[in-house]
């Protein structure tokens, strides 16, 4: 397969790669134009040094070993929901209850998704229970299932960082688009968590927190200290080699306007809180 196809193909997946690694499309021009004058061999070195630019990523992880590590995050997400459904008294009768047992069940069909998907590839997939996990981060918080606003702002912490987390992973799924495909569109449902569980905790019972947007906010929003590295690099008004903040947007306008990675140790080191 040639360059032009190999892209090609590529952009059936992911239909801003272009815009990813490089503001202009001219810039593949520019590309074409030194693949044809590089030897063969050296091209997949070119790819490589480009995707990895595009995605944030340094090294490659094995396609399984990133499936695995979703499927952590996903449990992890479902047995907090599980938990917080089970007890009695933790979400007020209304809306609230519907939501999160619908997010709840968004979380145990990915988990079931990434099961599969590992099995398919001959690999093993990880297994945790709701006894692996200690919401309270270590004590961080105590009362996440009896006050309803703490386990709100952990929701929120968890969904963030899962969309952070899937994103982070998308260069080292692009040996396998089918894979890319799937995990994309787990990552696009995990956004939308995030926006809901926001616009909750907007509503009275959830805090009250009216300033509160459905998107993330120069770096740590949350109004919650103890979760700063969830929102690291957030802050980043910089995209494409451009700062945002010299077209004359405001600092708020630049940080909303798109969304940063987490590496894949950044979000194990978050987990980790969660993880006994």
């Amino acid at each position: 397969m040639n360059i032009v196809n190999l892209l090609s193909e590529i952009e059936k997946v992911d239909g801003e790669i272009y815009e990813r690694l490089s503001p202009r499309r001219a810039a593949m021009k520019q590309f074409y134009g030194f693949g044809a004058k590089v030897a063969a061999a050296a091209i997949p070195l070119s790819l490589g040094s480009m995707f990895n630019k595009a995605y944030g990523q340094t090294a490659p992880v094995a396609v399984e070993q990133v499936l695995n590590f979703a499927l952590t995050l996903e449990y992890l997400e479902y047995f907090f929901y599980k938990t917080g459904s089970a007890t009695n008294g933790l979400i007020p009768a209304g809306p609230g209850v519907g939501a999160i047992a619908t997010i709840r069940e968004h979380e145990w069909q990915h988990a079931n998704l990434l099961k599969g998907a590992i099995a398919g590839l001959g690999k093993k997939p990880v297994v945790f229970t709701a006894t692996d996990f200690d919401y309270t981060a270590k004590g961080t918080f105590p009362n996440v299932f009896s006050d309803y606003k703490t386990f709100l702002a952990v929701a929120q912490a968890l969904e963030d960082t899962g969309v952070r987390a899937y994103k982070g992973q998308a260069g080292n799924l692009m040996s396998s688009p089918g894979v890319l495909q799937t995990a994309l569109q787990i990552h696009s449902v995990e956004a939308r968590h995030a926006s809901h569980i926001r616009q909750m905790r907007r509503a009275p019972a959830g805090g009250g927190l009216t300033a509160m947007k459905p998107w993330i906010t120069g770096g740590n929003d949350s109004g919650v200290p103890q979760v700063d590295a969830v929102y690291k690099g957030e802050e980043n008004t910089t995209q494409g080699g451009v700062n945002i903040r010299n077209l004359g947007y405001s600092e708020k306008v630049a940080t909303e306007a798109f969304d940063e990675t987490l590496t894949m140790a950044d979000v194990n080191a978050i987990a980790s809180l969660f993880i006994k």
